[in-house]
């Protein structure tokens, strides 16, 4: 039976963005949730940068999103931790997997994995074409460049989200083996998060709701690998008003460093809450105080409206 964090009266959460731009109202809210719900129990709220991805970063970013932070008011615990200097963890946990010979070596371009699939609930689903290979790829010919992927099982992974709710779902039918360590050499999200969490002792996990269905992948890692199982919260989307969730690919507004408590204020709405309008005219240290005060999870919506509701 692998240990979970439900019942630890400690509490240690994170906010862990990835220096792909600046911070638009959806980080936003996911930063002020996550801040709140550690902050009203009494507990540790730390800052990840997630920045597995070179390709994808916008120098200066990190920095950037740091000082927004800061700016906000928003005060995280301990030393701010960076992924893409924690590569001997992934390499560790990755070698772990490859003694109990729970993963395999992937030939498999993307093009002929789109090819050979269906999809499935994120993606194509992969086939399993080289789960039995030793070392070659599907055409027969040995390859210098190989993912690393998980082997699955076909049982259901179950969770009872705080906001959520239930959700279950089985590996090895709706996603398939899945992909941990790139061709590219580059770790994949799935098991950087998971290992991260796991060596922060994170209890719990709160963040937007477009991470939902990668959860059971990550506790099926964490099973695997004999981590405890943190509490989690996934957090309503903030969408344009076409229904597109907020990116830099749908060209979101940043957050602006200036008039902060009008942002702050349109967060917690968002989030269900209920401040008083005299915040707006208020400091930070008193919105913060309020805003710790008067957190109410149970109010929190299954989805959100879009932005224009919020920020006019």
């Amino acid at each position: 039976m692998v240990d979970t964090y439900s019942s630890s009266a400690f509490y240690r959460g994170r906010f862990a963005p990835s220096p792909t731009g600046p911070l638009h109202f959806g980080s936003l809210v996911t930063a002020v949730g996550s801040y709140l719900d550690a902050k009203s129990h009494n507990g540790e709220w730390l800052v990840r940068i997630e920045d597995l991805d070179p390709p994808r970063e916008v120098p200066g970013a990190a920095r950037d999103i740091l000082v927004l932070l800061e700016k906000l008011g928003m005060e995280w615990d301990g030393e701010v931790v960076y992924q893409s200097q924690r590569y001997d963890l992934y390499r560790a946990a990755l070698a772990r997997l490859k003694k109990q010979a729970l993963v395999y070596p992937c030939f498999c371009s993307r093009k002929e994995v789109a090819a050979l699939s269906i999809t499935g609930i994120d993606g194509p689903i992969y086939p399993g074409t080289c789960r039995n290979a030793q070392g070659e790829g599907q055409n027969g010919k040995s390859q210098k460049r190989s993912a690393v992927r998980v082997k699955t099982e076909r049982r259901s992974i179950a969770l009872t989200d705080r906001v959520q709710g239930f959700l279950s779902q089985c590996i090895g039918q709706d996603i398939g083996d899945f992909v941990l360590h790139r061709a590219d050499g580059l770790f994949a999200y799935q098991l950087a998060v998971v290992v991260d969490d796991a060596d922060q002792w994170m209890t719990h996990v709160v963040r937007g709701a477009d991470l939902f269905d990668s959860t059971p992948r990550q506790i099926f890692l964490q099973q695997l690998l004999g981590y405890p199982l943190p509490a989690y919260m996934h957090l309503p989307l903030v969408t344009n008003r076409r229904g597109e969730k907020l990116s830099k690919q749908t060209f979101a507004a940043p957050v602006s460093q200036f008039n902060v408590l009008s942002q702050l204020v349109a967060a917690l709405r968002f989030l269900g809450q209920n401040p008083p309008q005299a915040l707006l005219d208020s400091n930070l240290e008193t919105f913060w105080r309020w805003a710790v005060q008067h957190w109410q999870t149970d109010r929190i919506p299954l989805s959100g409206a879009p932005v224009g509701f919020f920020i006019k």
